[in-house]
């Protein structure tokens, strides 16, 4: 037998950069993955130190509300205890410095009654979220179903919705709380004192809220319902509260917990207002407003009093606020960050 003409010869091996190029590729083709939107507003906000670090106190802050029983119990005060052999009889302030703070007492007392400022702090959080956090939804729940008829029916619908709003934006709603409450009967619904006012606050901050949520619903509603994939569903045979339900509700969620997180923060203001104006839940239950006006007497004498209240409401609207910052800007389709 011949030989062949030709010898086979071996492949000549990649050189460094084409073998670079392939891993470049290969590392290219690996990061290029299909992600939700929810994993991607996630890896935005990831990116945002100070939304972290205000969802971290807010988390921190809603879990000392839901625990507040077993903190107080852990430092063995009360809210509500009297520790009258801690406050000077001459005038009526706390003994020692810093408002008598101490082992036993980590922010000091209350001049006159000496309650332990700690508990009265770590209660009066339960009354500002849960107010905030209620009025809130009750807002949310009325202004998505009234902001997405009046965007997508439109006609008249549109035009009482509106109308409504315009009328509620104008009215004074502080004015109209303190009215409300002075005249409010102790029991009602089955409900006395402190939870008669604190079901008063949520339902009427909720209620003038509402208009601000249903004015960007419905906005979003008007631009949404002339997309194209509303469009081929209605041309499929569609029904309304279909296409409500199924194409245009899932699309307004982003805005939506937008402002929510943007409300909240709002709503706990009012709720310290009104208590410091006398309206808001009334002693011996704890509230950060109401702290907050007790302490106007004694702020030369006793600053402590006036210092620590107001520090926890600005934090936890801060933190609030910064939160709600960094969710807009992660749920922001248009955002680069």
């Amino acid at each position: 037998m011949t030989a062949p003409l030709h010898e086979p010869t071996a492949e000549a091996a990649p050189s460094a950069a084409e073998e670079a190029a392939i891993v470049a590729d290969s590392a290219g083709a690996k990061a290029v993955q299909g992600r939700s939107l929810g994993r991607i507003a996630w890896e935005r906000l990831k990116r945002d130190k100070l939304a972290l670090a205000g969802g971290i106190v807010v988390l921190v802050l809603i879990a000392i509300a839901l625990l507040a029983p077993v903190i107080t119990n852990l430092v063995g005060q009360d809210p509500e205890s009297h520790h009258e052999d801690l406050i000077d009889p001459l005038f009526s302030t706390p003994t020692g410095s810093y408002g008598g703070i101490s082992g036993d007492h980590l922010l000091g007392v209350e001049p006159v009654s000496g309650r332990d400022i700690f508990a009265r702090i770590v209660y009066g959080a339960r009354i500002s979220l849960l107010v905030g956090f209620l009025s809130a939804l009750v807002a949310v729940v009325l202004g998505t179903i009234l902001g997405v008829l009046a965007g997508y029916f439109g006609g008249w619908v549109d035009a009482a919705v509106s109308r409504v709003m315009d009328g509620l934006l104008a009215f004074p709603q502080l004015l109209f709380i303190i009215a409300l409450v002075s005249v409010m009967p102790n029991e009602m619904l089955g409900l006395t004192g402190t939870g008669v006012r604190l079901f008063v606050m949520i339902l009427v901050i909720g209620f003038f809220g509402w208009p601000y949520v249903g004015r960007v619903v419905r906005g979003q509603t008007l631009s949404l319902r002339e997309r194209e994939y509303v469009e081929a569903a209605r041309s499929l045979g569609a029904g309304r509260f279909y296409i409500l339900f199924k194409e245009l509700l899932p699309n307004l969620v982003a805005p939506i917990i937008v402002y929510t997180t943007m409300m909240i923060p709002t709503n706990i203001l009012t709720e310290a207002a009104l208590s410091f104006l006398g309206v808001g839940v009334k002693p011996p239950t704890a509230s950060w407003g109401q702290m907050l006006s007790a302490a106007i007497d004694y702020y030369d004498s006793d600053p402590m009093y006036m210092v620590i209240p107001g520090v926890a409401i600005f934090i936890t609207v801060l933190s609030f606020n910064l939160f709600g910052d960094g969710v807009r800007d992660a749920l922001d389709p248009k955002g680069s960050r």
